[in-house]
């Protein structure tokens, strides 16, 4: 039986069909990137009209009401809060030179009775979440972010929560991204303003609890909550993967996406902070171009254009911070130094952070424990940076409950931290002595921490 041999397609016709496959793939994509196009434009239109609708709430009066804590304004949230009730705020907070200013918020209030002498209180303090007024967890479409599995917690126990968006976030102000002693003052004068809000039946013992970025701002608290308000009784602290040691982050991240991210909102917050200071040299000249875009978007837009700029070859810092003396100073004196051992920390990490790398709080584990602080450690095996806050929570609640009943949690410092510590960075003396604002006056100014506290050694 024979077999008849298929014929064969002429080399013009397969190249046709190749063209005609080319071209409706690239339609296709051309397709796809006008439909997401169009998408995030409409995206930024809904966004843009519903912060106007919010603007008239977080426009500050004038004058701003001079008594810390004041509840200027409030308004419900309307979103489901397990077991409580949510409200917006704006409160008045004290300014770097010592001015009344309005900071935002939020207050969470169990719907349980409060106890005899008030309801004990967390003052939670978010993590980095970009500069933009849309990114202020108040203002943000999910102004629940990080509470899954703790704030339910304290909702069922007949909690307050007080929650700040910061300084110049949420409100007109200086931008504060890592500035310890203006993160503890907001943080403080938001419990102030909860305890103001007479429906809140808050009572003045208090724990602050903080990720990431509100991690730092939990530890200053640590430090200065007492002298901040000292009508107010701070037990103790809690700190989700707290951004600790900035000179091990800086040393190892300057160079990748987190540089995209971290480093614009260093860089203004710093400025506003030490005007004087010269942080531009380090600043690659696509940096400095895309600078203003990335600080007017909040972190997962910002990470996307790093990562986009990055497979090209750019970098937002030119050299490391660690070698300028204007970020290794300001970063040594924004450095919170270990805890007193009067001052029980919670502290969680998570093995699989990549952003405030695990092995840089292995290393804070490590030094805090030998200056004496008195710490209970929680690591989370593959828990990466986003989930440590809420995957940690109720642990932190359980420890938190002990601590409002006055039970001793156990120092567990004789377990080693579960990743390995990365090593302490050691800044050359040369640019620890160097004018801080080199190349743009020979004026020397040391960068002091804040008041009543120690600087760290120098590292």
């Amino acid at each position: 039986m024979s077999t008849a041999t298929p014929p064969v397609q002429p080399p013009r016709q397969k190249l046709r069909l190749f063209t005609i496959l080319g071209v409706i793939f690239v339609v296709l994509i051309l397709l796809a990137a006008t439909i997401i196009a169009f998408k995030l434009v409409d995206k930024d239109h809904v966004t843009a009209e519903q912060q106007a609708v919010l603007e008239p709430f977080y426009t500050p009066p004038n004058p701003v009401p001079a008594a810390e804590g004041t509840v200027i304004r409030t308004e419900p949230l309307n979103v489901n809060v397990p077991g409580g009730t949510g409200f917006r705020i704006l409160y008045t907070s004290k300014g770097p030179k010592g001015e009344p200013v309005a900071v935002s918020g939020m207050i969470f209030i169990s719907n349980k009775p409060a106890p005899p002498g008030g309801r004990p209180v967390i003052g939670w303090a978010h993590g980095t979440v970009g500069l933009a007024p849309q990114c202020a967890p108040s203002r943000s479409e999910n102004v629940l972010q990080d509470t899954d599995d703790w704030l339910n917690v304290a909702m069922d126990r007949g909690w307050a929560v007080a929650s700040t968006d910061y300084l110049g976030l949420g409100t007109p102000g200086p931008k504060t991204y890592l500035i310890g002693e203006q993160e503890a003052t907001d943080v403080v004068n938001s419990v102030r303003a909860l305890r103001n809000f007479a429906p809140a039946e808050a009572g003045k013992r208090w724990i602050v609890w903080g990720h990431s970025q509100g991690g730092h701002s939990a530890l200053w608290t640590g430090h200065l909550a007492k002298k901040l308000a000292p009508e107010l009784d701070l037990i103790a602290v809690g700190a989700a993967a707290p951004a600790a040691e900035l000179m091990v982050i800086m040393q190892n991240q300057w160079k990748g996406t987190i540089g995209w991210v971290i480093g614009p909102e260093a860089l203004v917050a710093f400025k506003d902070h030490y005007p004087d200071r010269d942080f531009e040299s380090i600043i690659s000249s696509v940096g400095k171009r895309q600078l203003n875009d990335l600080n007017n978007e909040c972190t997962t837009p910002a990470a996307i254009e790093g990562m986009t700029i990055e497979k090209f070859g750019g970098q937002f810092f030119q050299s490391s911070p660690v070698d300028s003396p204007s970020w290794a100073q300001t970063a040594l004196a924004q450095t919170p130094p270990p805890l007193p051992s009067s001052m029980p920390l919670f502290m969680s990490e998570g093995t699989a952070d990549t952003i405030v790398l695990s092995g840089s709080n292995a290393l804070m584990q490590e030094e805090w424990c030998a200056a004496g602080s008195d710490m209970a450690v929680q690591w989370l095996g593959g828990v990466g940076h986003l989930q440590v806050a809420v995957a940690s929570g109720p642990t932190f609640m359980e420890w938190a409950v002990g601590q409002f009943q006055g039970k001793k949690a156990p120092r567990n410092c004789t377990f080693p931290p579960a990743s390995k510590p990365l090593p302490q960075v050691k800044v050359p003396a040369e640019v620890l002595a160097a004018p801080a604002t080199q190349g743009t006056s020979n004026t020397t100014q040391a960068a002091d921490p804040p008041p009543s506290v120690s600087a760290s050694p120098s590292k």
